[in-house]
């Protein structure tokens, strides 16, 4: 009798019953080794352009808001970086070694089935990341568009769609189509755009940075501001949640690392480039926008700090041609000047958001979702899917208020994905010990068929302590009990010990019980 488990192996190198399985797809196969040709050089422009990004830039601002100094917001970033670089590597590896993406990955912690709930969660963050992205590169593309018709900002009177002004929305859908455009080009066409982008931002930057202090004839008065903290004891309570909100803004990426990994040459290459990238642009972009901020600020006597750490505010006063507060003229009297900074300008920011939406915002959520259904959910449909969710989750309310922002948003990303990360690391590191059978992972009643139920028990524990404190930093409770307010600052670093220690020991007394049974 045929056994097509044993079949020739076919088409992406896989037996034929797993090419043929509903698990399977192209998108979706693992990455032949002759595919594998990411440099660190490629990791490390992927991290760089995804850091230079308007999320980033504002991030030292929201710090600074709270009471830190320039030094103290810094070294929050830097560490944070640091951190979540530990679960990001770790989970980048089985990528690099079996050529999976994520959500396959997901399949042997989950299960075929199971791995659906933690692609989900995953997916619907990046969602709403999209968005967030998308209403920054449309507020560039109005700033842009204002600069030769002042008129277009109040197209449409007080009309507002959603609470977003018409003109916001004709911009707003104009870049999410230029990126929806990037997505359909597929897999090498996101490579090719983060390598030539990495340089692109940072001479960019660096060029606003130069103009600024020039202008202002130095870094301005933000990096002699005191902290508001006198001790430890004031600056711990802040410091903390902060943490926990800043390793959020890359939780998702130490899941959906493996989506890129997958196409890297060896591990000392995934390894290299994403250390050199991540960590160190995130400190120095950051640091760049305290400077340039600093900076505005002695430009612009006028302007409000929380307007100031808006670097398309700072561009749209520059090529306005009106006079600030303040001052006694244009900070750009020239026309044609303005024009050409306007342009120079309005790419710049384009390509940084596009830069980091596409890389961390649509490559994994589009596979989350071809996981779903592979057969009929390709890539490009699954980041069809993605915009239209960026949309529903109107970005322009999430970014409205920073303490929603940081403790409401990015506190909750982390609370709600550090359980799986710590379940797949678990999974990968100690009960697999690095061995995969790839095979498997593709077969609907092979050996992770359905559902593993030690991996729910794991992920309800690990997000069940930090949910009160989340539900109360969005607004959704009124009161909590201390306990709980007090553990959730810690709401990454608790979710991924108490789920990968559930998940260890789950598996253990499961592997354990099966070896009894004859």
């Amino acid at each position: 009798m045929h056994d097509p488990t044993h079949a020739p192996e076919v088409g992406h190198g896989l037996p034929l019953d797993v090419v043929q399985s509903p698990l399977f797809n192209a998108d979706l196969a693992p990455v032949p080794e002759a595919r594998r040709d990411w440099s660190a050089y490629n990791f490390a422009a992927l991290w760089i352009s995804m850091a230079h990004c308007i999320p980033t830039y504002t991030l030292a601002g929201g710090l600074m808001a709270r009471g830190m100094n320039w030094w103290q917001a810094l070294l929050t970033i830097g560490l944070s970086n640091l951190i979540v670089l530990v679960p990001i590597l770790l989970n980048a590896h089985p990528g690099t070694k079996y050529g999976v993406s994520f959500p396959v990955l997901a399949r042997a912690s989950f299960g075929t089935q199971g791995a659906n709930i933690p692609a989900l969660l995953r997916a619907f963050v990046a969602c709403g990341w999209f968005g967030i992205n998308v209403f920054i590169g449309g507020e560039a593309l109005k700033t842009f568009v204002c600069t030769f018709w002042p008129g277009f900002a109040a197209l449409g009177g007080d009309a507002s769609l959603a609470g977003l002004s018409w003109s916001s929305a004709i911009t707003f859908m104009a870049f999410w189509a230029m990126n929806i455009f990037i997505v359909y080009r597929g897999m090498n066409a996101v490579r090719v755009f983060e390598n030539w982008a990495a340089p692109i931002v940072l001479f960019l930057a660096g060029a606003l940075l130069w103009w600024v202090t020039s202008r202002a004839g130095g870094v301005g008065p933000l990096l002699t501001q005191p902290s508001r903290f006198e001790g430890i004891a004031d600056f711990w309570p802040v410091f903390l949640p902060a943490l926990t909100s800043m390793i959020g803004f890359w939780s998702t990426l130490s899941l959906n690392i493996p989506d890129f990994t997958r196409f890297g040459r060896g591990q000392r290459e995934q390894a290299l480039g994403q250390a050199l990238g991540l960590p160190t642009t995130m400190i120095a972009f950051s640091a760049m926008a305290v400077v340039i901020t600093s900076a505005s600020s002695a430009l612009l006597p006028g302007a409000a700090v929380s307007d100031l750490w808006n670097p398309e505010h700072v561009l749209g006063v520059m090529t306005s041609g009106e006079t600030p507060a303040g001052l006694s003229a244009p900070l750009i009297a020239d026309g044609a000047v303005r024009v050409v900074v306007a342009i120079i300008a309005v790419f710049g920011i384009v390509l940084a958001t596009l830069s980091v939406n596409i890389a961390a915002n649509v490559v994994s959520p589009a596979q989350d979702f071809a996981n779903l259904a592979p057969r009929r959910i390709s890539f490009q449909r699954g980041g069809l899917i993605t915009g239209l969710f960026g949309i529903l989750c109107m970005p322009w309310k999430l970014m409205s208020d920073p303490a929603t922002y940081l403790d409401g948003w990015l506190g909750g990303v982390g609370a709600l994905l550090g359980p799986v990360a710590g379940i797949m690391i678990a999974d990968y590191w100690i009960v697999r010990r690095t061995e995969l059978d790839v095979n498997e992972l593709f077969r609907p009643n092979g050996r992770h068929a359905g559902v593993n139920p030690v991996a729910m028990v794991a992920l309800f524990l690990g997000v069940a302590p930090n949910l009160p404190g989340f539900l109360l930093h969005i607004g959704a409770l009124r009161s909590i009990p201390a306990a709980f307010d007090a553990l959730y600052p810690y709401a990454w670093f608790t979710g991924v010990a108490v789920a990968a220690l559930a998940y260890t020991v789950g598996m253990r007394g499961r592997l354990a019980l099966a070896s009894t049974v004859p």
